[in-house]
């Protein structure tokens, strides 16, 4: 074990799938010699050279075309979006090509895209977005949020192992501002397993990514009142654990959902429909939705906080929720 920042376990990552497996590369805007916006790739294009590390242009769309070819030609490629915010550029080439390919003709499309989704920098409407919901709906697309550098780095390597196209969302803020006892080995986390966070027997909260950390500081709060909190992190949106969530649901009874994305068709709706469907008699309170609202993500600082859900919003939630 070795203690790693949630950037660093997903840099050595990388490292170990480069080193292990030749058909693995990288592909992105300044990942080489500059180490990509975030520095993820520092020191990679030294040691496995400019055609495993490959700085590309300025354009999406050339991005996911490349590597959606790379893929059918038999090879892994791990794109990189400089934010998540831009592959909206390239959505055709992921839903319409990569997304469908198996569906068509049987071809695997083994490409992982990571995405620096988020926001808490004062980042505006272009460079903070959480737009999971929005691949999540896509057959054939699979979708991962980790919160934590043991599953960033065990979520990673499960991605760039699968044969489908994996959207790999890595929240800004949890780059650098956590750290953590990390296998200095390779080891992978299976796509689709949720993570019971924190115990508890009250009420419910299903969230994932950096949310994950906001709901664990609620639950401190909630705790020293006599409530007790589960918190289920998903790690994967697509696939999803319907089973860890009902299975929490039904203990406690109540449920909130949270996550940072805007609120109307955000993923938590359909986290809340299952629910409704499956475990209805189990409920003694109405679901509960927190998230951001439908509104472009801020510029001014203040007014970000506002938008983004903080730990005093949840409180409030789960205090509502447990009164009934």
């Amino acid at each position: 074990m070795a203690e790693r920042t949630y950037i660093e376990a997903i840099t050595e990552c990388l490292r170990q799938e480069l080193r292990r497996d030749q058909r693995v590369f990288l592909l992105g805007e300044d990942i080489g010699g500059f180490g990509g916006a975030f520095k993820a790739t520092k020191g990679l294009q030294e040691e496995f050279g400019p055609w495993r590390v490959i700085d590309m242009p300025l354009s999406e769309t050339a991005i996911l075309g490349s590597a959606t070819g790379a893929a059918l030609m038999g090879l892994r490629p791990v794109a990189e979006m400089q934010f998540a915010d831009f592959v909206s550029c390239a959505y055709d080439h992921l839903v319409t090509v990569a997304a469908k390919q198996h569906f068509r003709v049987g071809d695997a499309i083994p490409i992982v895209v990571r995405l620096p989704s988020g926001g808490g920098f004062s980042g505006g409407p272009f460079h903070s977005q959480n737009p999971e919901s929005t691949f999540a709906h896509i057959p054939g697309l699979k979708v991962v949020c980790p919160s934590t550098p043991v599953d960033a780095k065990g979520l990673l390597a499960a991605a760039i192992a699968d044969p489908n196209p994996v959207l790999f969302f890595e929240h800004k803020h949890l780059y650098r501002s956590i750290r953590e006892e990390v296998p200095e080995e390779r080891y992978t986390i299976p796509l689709g397993q949720a993570r019971i966070r924190r115990a508890g027997d009250d009420v419910t909260v299903v969230t994932w990514g950096a949310m994950t950390w906001t709901a664990a500081e609620a639950a401190v709060t909630l705790e020293a009142e006599g409530t007790s909190v589960e918190i289920i992190d998903l790690r994967t949106l697509q696939p999803w654990d319907r089973e860890a969530v009902l299975t929490s649901v039904r203990k406690t009874s109540r449920l909130l959902v949270l996550h940072e994305d805007t609120r109307t068709a955000g993923f938590g709706a359909e986290i809340a429909a299952t629910v409704a469907e499956l475990a209805f008699e189990q409920l003694d309170a109405p679901i509960r939705r927190l998230a951001a609202p439908d509104t472009p993500v801020p510029f001014s600082p203040p007014l970000e906080k506002a938008f983004i859900p903080q730990a005093d919003d949840v409180v409030r939630a789960l205090q509502d929720l447990a009164a009934y």
